[in-house]
C-alpha cells in the first residue's frame, strides 16, 4: 500500500478522526495528507511547521541534549520526546515520532470528543502500517 492510503485506512481506524498526516522533520514537509474537510495549503504547511517545533525546535534539542549529558547517553539520534498529546477546545492532536524512521511524525487530529486511550492505541498500531508503507 502507498503512504495515502495507509494513512485513508488509518484514518478510518482511529476514532472521530478527522485529520491524518505524516511530515517528514528533516525537509518539514507534509509525506502524505487525509482529511474529511479541505484545508488551504497554507494551514497545511503551518501543521508540518508546528509538527517540526513539537519535535526538534531549539529548546527541544536543549533539553534531550541536557537530558542525554545528565544520563550519560551518547547516542546522537536518541530522543526523548516521541509523543505529544494536544488537547483544544475541540479537538485532540496527536503527533507520534516514527519508531523505525525517527525523522518522520504521524499526525492526527480526532474530535474532542474521541476516547482518548483509543485514539492513543489505534494510532500506535497505524504508525507501524505506516513506517512499513514508507
Amino acid at each position: 500500500m502507498t503512504i495515502e492510503q495507509t494513512l485513508s485506512k488509518l484514518q478510518g481506524s482511529v476514532p472521530e478522526c478527522v485529520a491524518v498526516g505524516l511530515v517528514d522533520l528533516n525537509s518539514g514537509m507534509l509525506l502524505g495528507v487525509r482529511t474529511v474537510d479541505s484545508h488551504p495549503q497554507e494551514v497545511l504547511d503551518l501543521v508540518a511547521a508546528a509538527t517540526g517545533d513539537l519535535f526538534q525546535g531549539s529548546n527541544v534539542i536543549a533539553i534531550e541534549n541536557m537530558f542525554k549529558r545528565i544520563r550519560g547517553v551518547k547516542e546522537d539520534d536518541h530522543h526523548y520526546f516521541q509523543e505529544v498529546v494536544v488537547n483544544s477546545d475541540n479537538l485532540i492532536h496527536v503527533f507520534l515520532r516514527g519508531k523505525k524512521n525517527i525523522d518522520s511524525v504521524l499526525v492526527l487530529v480526532c474530535r474532542g470528543k474521541a476516547n482518548l486511550g483509543m485514539v492513543m492505541a489505534r494510532a500506535r498500531i497505524g504508525l507501524g502500517d505506516v513506517e512499513k508503507a514508507m
